[in-house]
């Protein structure tokens, strides 16, 4: 990863208050990453570092849009990305133990020597958390000229022979009951 240290705060020169970087984002970053689920992202990340003594808080603020495939008819969609997150990185002697014990996600420790904060990885995680879980186009939009009718129309017809399935063997039981 060539860029791999535009994601790195030299937090030791930094003066105790709030620091604020931007990072746009686009579809190298996350091919570098490894992401396959969308294409044509455009993403920008702005971390507010407030620096204190022994710790720092991080606020990331997710935006932009990525294009995935909807869920229901495979077509592509275009989705705004948005979310906040926080972290709490405490400056320890002994990062590695603290780190197993911790149970909360959103403290993270690291060791007094660092001089170094790498957000690479981060700020990966926190843009994929903010695509949404069910990607489907918007109920206005289903159905519409966007969406694939064919398959829509093969969903109902699944849909259609489930449900007519399910009833026959709900009530499948009982025709043994109709000679006595």
């Amino acid at each position: 990863m060539a860029n791999r240290r535009a994601f790195e705060i030299a937090f030791v020169g930094l003066k105790p208050g709030v620091h604020t970087f931007n990072y746009d984002l686009d579809d190298k970053f996350f091919a570098e990453k490894g992401a396959k689920d969308f294409t044509h992202a455009k993403a920008n990340v702005k971390v507010s570092l407030e620096k204190n003594t022994g710790f720092m808080l991080l606020k990331f603020e997710v935006g932009g849009k990525a294009d995935l495939s909807c869920d229901r008819c495979g077509n592509p969609l275009t989705m705004e990305l948005w979310d906040e997150f926080r972290m709490l990185v405490k400056l320890v002697d002994n990062p590695e133990e603290m780190n197993e014990q911790e149970e909360d996600a959103d403290v993270y420790y690291l060791s007094r020597n660092e001089s170094h904060l790498s957000l690479s990885d981060w700020i990966y995680e926190f843009v994929m958390l903010s695509i949404p879980m069910q990607r489907m186009c918007s109920k206005e939009e289903m159905g519409g000229p966007q969406c694939n009718l064919e398959v829509l129309e093969k969903l109902k017809e699944m849909e259609a022979r489930e449900t007519e399935n399910n009833a026959k063997v709900l009530w499948g039981g009982l025709d043994q009951f109709k000679n006595n």
